[in-house]
């Protein structure tokens, strides 16, 4: 209430600075009610993805004195999770909250308005996003579908997910049957992995009967509710498909063209706040979760770093077989790796010698 009274006190200053006087309730009788569907790709088993959408509704309706309302679907309400792209494209609903990694089949390069194997950071991409190219690429990429796609949401690293069994070398991979999306599903697949598609609601019964062997989700803090440390101790880190996966907010961009101006603008915000307070909360809920995850039993393993490096090179054949294909995948890869190789020293240099300082600092022999 308070944010939106300081927004129209805010308005009502700048109109009455030069001698014009607009009572508020005119504003109010010329804003049109406007109301939207929003399909998103995450179900309630997944709360704090689920979060963002509904944030985005909470604001837009609080700035708004609730004339443009955004009403939710989780996934499967509306439309099925990998449904979200062609709903939006087509109108069925005017938005919708997802991962574009999720549509790698669609296009491989839609997985670079999210995440890719041996990316960027949730820093980083954040600043290529915004104060780079990403933005202004992935939108050239989403206008072919008639989307305007909005940065809504980041997880931060993901872990390496939950294995039934130990991997201690890249043979190990061969023939593991793995719950994975998007990109990560195509490099392990070059590694002799088999992907297999669960939902998310299923894979804990998947893991106990067999079906798969190892589930990558996100990290502890959406993790431990699912309870797979009972049917697979061997929970691996780092997840090198995603050093962080940014979610997007899809508009129809006939959907948009109609908002008035303000309504836009509070659309766009409504996105900034969204993602702040995701990150927030994976930021603070991920180190309790995982404290809890180990004292239940899960067993925190380091990836070899020779499976690593096998991961690295098979995402490198990747990157250079689709750019071979497609200019744009080109385009959006040399954007996103040149970003990231500037980035990288600076952030060993600043951040990573920070936080190494702090994590020693009390230790024997520090």
């Amino acid at each position: 209430m308070q944010r939106r009274a300081f927004l129209k006190q805010t308005a009502l200053g700048a109109a009455t600075a030069g001698g014009a006087v607009l009572a508020a309730p005119a504003f109010a009788q010329e804003a049109p009610a406007v109301a939207w569907r929003l399909a998103s790709s995450f179900p309630n088993e997944s709360p704090t993805l689920l979060a963002g959408a509904e944030d985005v509704a909470r604001y837009v309706a609080e700035v708004t004195d609730g004339r443009f309302k955004i009403e939710i679907f989780p996934a499967g309400d509306l439309v099925e999770s990998g449904q979200v792209l062609e709903a939006v494209q087509h109108r069925v609903v005017e938005c919708g909250h997802t991962a574009s990694t999720r549509y790698f089949d669609i296009d491989p390069a839609l997985c670079f308005d999210a995440g890719v194997p041996f990316g960027l950071n949730t820093r980083q991409m954040n600043a290529w996003m915004s104060q780079g190219e990403g933005l202004a690429l992935t939108r050239v990429l989403f206008d072919k579908y008639n989307i305007l796609n909005f940065p809504c949401g980041y997880t931060g690293a993901q872990m390496g997910g939950w294995f039934r069994g130990e991997v201690k070398t890249v043979d190990d991979l061969r023939g593991l049957k793995v719950k994975a999306g998007g990109f990560a599903r195509h490099v392990l697949s070059r590694l002799g992995a088999t992907p297999v598609d669960v939902p998310v609601a299923e894979s804990y019964a998947a893991l106990e009967q067999g079906t798969v062997d190892a589930v990558a989700w996100i990290g502890p803090y959406d993790d431990e509710s699912l309870a797979l440390y009972k049917v697979a101790r061997n929970y691996y880190f780092p997840g090198w498909w995603a050093g962080t996966l940014q979610l997007s907010l899809y508009v129809n961009q006939d959907a948009y063209d109609e908002l008035p101006k303000p309504y836009q603008s509070a659309l766009a915000l409504a996105c900034r706040m969204a993602t702040g307070n995701m990150i927030a909360k994976y930021d603070a809920g991920n180190p309790d979760a995982l404290r809890r995850l180990v004292s239940r039993g899960a067993q925190l393993k380091a990836f070899p770093k020779p499976v690593l490096q096998a991961c690295y090179e098979a995402s490198l054949a990747a990157y250079k077989e689709m750019s071979a294909k497609d200019p744009m995948f080109k385009k959006l890869y040399e954007s996103m790796a040149a970003f990231r190789d500037k980035e990288v020293p600076w952030f060993r240099v600043a951040e990573g010698s920070f936080d190494n300082l702090v994590a020693t600092l009390g230790q024997p022999g520090a």
